[in-house]
């Protein structure tokens, strides 16, 4: 495990050239540090930026700046130490500069995620804040960051602590009735204990039911665009990117192989698969293209069939739907724009004029989320850690209901129901293991 006794430094901002560089100190050491970096004796005014010049000494020459730095003192910090931040130009020489002389200043190189790590283990936030910490800072679409931002502020938090709460309170009243078995009192009866456990387990089970469409959010899916060739399928890629990404011609077979894109499509963050027209061919580099649609066919989250409803089906499309009729899909009736030939059910588009795409999206999110839920209602549960210990905190109380129900001695429901909270409280990681915490903040970046 990290040790958080020493002062460490970063660059907290990312690699490459930009205007304005951060260097980040964090730890009991922190001031000093920062004043030997800019030959400064005195000490930093709390929470004020302080104008200084800069002059370190790197390899055979020198790297100057003018630099600002910022200083809080613990525990009102980031991380709840002593922290200094040093503003510099967003050279990549001069940040590494700062940092090498830091380093011979007594501060220790951070490992990833040890400022948020040092933050949780000195209370400024819990182990789902600091998770969010990570998802906000790798949010991909507005979506994926209003979510994460919900968990930074303490949404979920909020919800499990009113959970554990209401647990804690039928445990407390059995484990009152242990205390005097001799009385043969009854702090609760079987009857109140199970109605109480009812109302925690459906509000866990209505967690769980926003955790599919949490994770969903959090870390997207796979969208694969299947048909016969010259449906349309290139066509609605790009319409979907709104970019010209794939070749489009009227040619049967132009694409040959997979084409993969990330697209923010309805709040989502999906990735989109172009893929080779089905159809029987003699074509060897065409062969391969098939191939490698049905193996992405096996591995999609959602199949889009395209249909060209402006013609006949074909064996082509009939073949396609059949193997797909068992997958989550959505079909796509392409050419809106043109006089309809077929009837078969499915949502109409022209990925030539832009028409129905909307109505394509919403569709896509509805299936994606099997509940047709808004997108707009937040989830609260987005990562499968905390999906998972709610399913352990569940079956857990619809044991100790059971037990309850079968009217034996209360130290039986009491094993199940200690189960359920510590699964609770790992969530939050009020118990949690080192290897664990290792483990999460190891995926941070450097810096924060």
């Amino acid at each position: 495990m990290f040790s958080t006794s020493d002062t460490i430094v970063a660059i907290a901002t990312p690699a490459g050239r930009g205007g304005l560089g951060v260097i980040r100190i964090s730890g009991p050491d922190a001031g000093r540090v920062a004043g030997e970096l800019v030959g400064r004796n005195k000490p930093f005014k709390a929470r004020h930026a302080t104008f200084a010049k800069l002059d370190v000494a790197s390899g055979i020459s020198r790297t100057g700046d003018q630099v600002v730095v910022t200083f809080f003192p613990a525990p009102s910090s980031y991380t709840g130490e002593n922290v200094a931040e040093v503003s510099a130009h967003g050279s990549p020489v001069v940040l590494s500069a700062i940092l090498r002389r830091a380093i011979d200043a007594g501060a220790r190189l951070a490992e990833p995620g040890e400022f948020t790590l040092r933050a949780f283990l000195n209370g400024k936030v819990d182990l789902v804040q600091a998770e969010a910490v990570a998802d906000l800072i790798d949010a991909v679409t507005p979506l994926q960051a209003r979510a994460a931002f919900d968990q930074l502020e303490g949404t979920l938090t909020g919800a499990i602590g009113r959970i554990e709460g209401d647990l804690f309170d039928v445990i407390a009243k059995l484990e009152a009735s242990l205390d005097f078995p001799d009385e043969g009192y009854h702090f609760v009866g079987a009857a109140e204990a199970r109605t109480a456990l009812a109302s925690v387990t459906e509000r866990i089970e209505e967690l769980l039911a926003q955790s599919a469409r949490g994770r969903l959010v959090r870390e997207g899916a796979q969208v694969a665009i299947v048909g016969a060739p010259n449906v349309g399928k290139s066509s609605l890629f790009n319409a979907l990117l709104n970019a010209n990404r794939a070749i489009v011609t009227a040619i049967p077979g132009t694409t040959r192989d997979i084409l993969t894109e990330r697209a923010d499509i309805g709040g989502l963050s999906l990735a989109l698969i172009d893929t080779a027209g089905v159809r029987e061919t003699a074509d060897v580099v065409e062969q391969q293209g098939v191939s490698r649609t049905r193996e992405t066919l096996r591995v999609a989250d959602l199949v889009l069939v395209v249909l060209d409803r402006s013609r006949e089906m074909t064996a082509e499309d009939r073949g396609i739907l059949a193997e797909t009729e068992s997958q989550p899909r959505v079909v796509v009736l392409n050419k809106s724009d043109l006089p309809t030939v077929i009837a078969e059910a499915g949502v109409a588009i022209s990925a030539r004029t832009g028409a129905g795409l909307d109505g394509l999206i919403a569709a896509i999110a509805s299936e994606l989320t099997s509940d047709g839920s808004d997108q707009r209602d937040q989830p609260a549960v987005t990562n499968v850690r905390h999906a998972v210990l709610l399913e352990r905190a569940r079956a857990a109380l619809l044991s100790a209901t059971g037990a309850l129900a079968d009217e034996v001695s209360e130290e039986f429901p009491l094993l199940d129901l200690q189960e359920a909270g510590h699964a609770l409280q790992e969530i939050t990681g009020r118990r949690t293991s080192d290897d664990l915490l290792h483990h999460i903040f190891a995926t941070f970046c450097i810096g924060k």
